[in-house]
This record gives C-alpha cells, structure tokens and sequence, in this order.
C-alpha cells in the first residue's frame, strides 16, 4: 500500500496539472525571454562596442551624424529597448529569489520597472530627436 501511494504522489496542485502549467504559472515564458534578450543583444553589443571604438576619437558633430544616420539609429533603438528589458527581467528575478517579504518584492520589482521604462525612454527620445 506504500509503494502505491508514492507512485500517485505528485508535487503539483489538482489546478496546476489541469492547466498543465506549474507553481510559477509563467515562468518559462520569462526564462525564454531572457534568453532571447541575451541572443538579441550579443550581436548588438558587438557592434555598439566596435562602433563606440571607431568614434573614440570622433567630434561632436560627427558623433551627432554618426547616431542621425538610420541604420544606426534604428540600431541603437533596438539595443536600448533590448538592454531595458533584459535589465528589469534580471534584477525581477533577482528580488523574486532573494526578497523575503511581499511587499518589498513587489515594491522593488515594481520600482526597478519604472526606472528602467524611464530611462528607456529617455534614451529612446534622444536618440530620436537626433535622428529626426
């Protein structure tokens, strides 16, 4: 009788394997994210990083046409959108395995967004007033 029951023992709730998703009901989807961020972002920093090196000695007006070009502006929206994302998906997952409370795990997830939602955005829109 032992055995019989250990073999029907499961650590998942009746709603969870119903819904066949498990405690954290989302938590591939936001491991998925991060990982497509990270593979995003590798070719990405790779040319910010080679660019930013052949601007080093640049001026500023040449810089300022350097980010007004499209190819490089659109470049450069796509690295601040990625690098935000992948920021705040970072550290929410830090204050989720390490923030004991609720509510400083809310609060300090919450906050992290907003910053980082605002500082895109400003990086965003210099970008864009150069550009346009």
């Amino acid at each position: 009788m032992a055995n019989q029951n250990a073999a029907n023992t499961t650590l998942r709730s009746p709603l969870g394997r119903v819904r066949g998703l498990g405690s954290a009901k989302g938590g591939t989807h936001h491991w998925w994210m991060q990982r497509v961020t990270s593979i995003a972002l590798l070719p990405l920093t790779i040319w910010f990083a080679f660019s930013a090196a052949l601007l080093a000695g640049a001026s500023y007006e040449e810089t300022i046409a350097w980010i007004g070009r499209p190819w490089n502006a659109v470049l450069l929206l796509a690295t601040i959108a990625l690098v935000f994302h992948h920021t705040a998906a970072g550290i929410q997952v830090i204050f989720e395995d390490y923030a004991n409370q609720e509510w400083t795990k809310m609060s300090g997830i919450l906050a992290v967004k907003a910053i980082c939602a605002l500082l895109a955005i400003a990086s965003a829109l210099a970008v864009l007033r150069i550009a346009v």
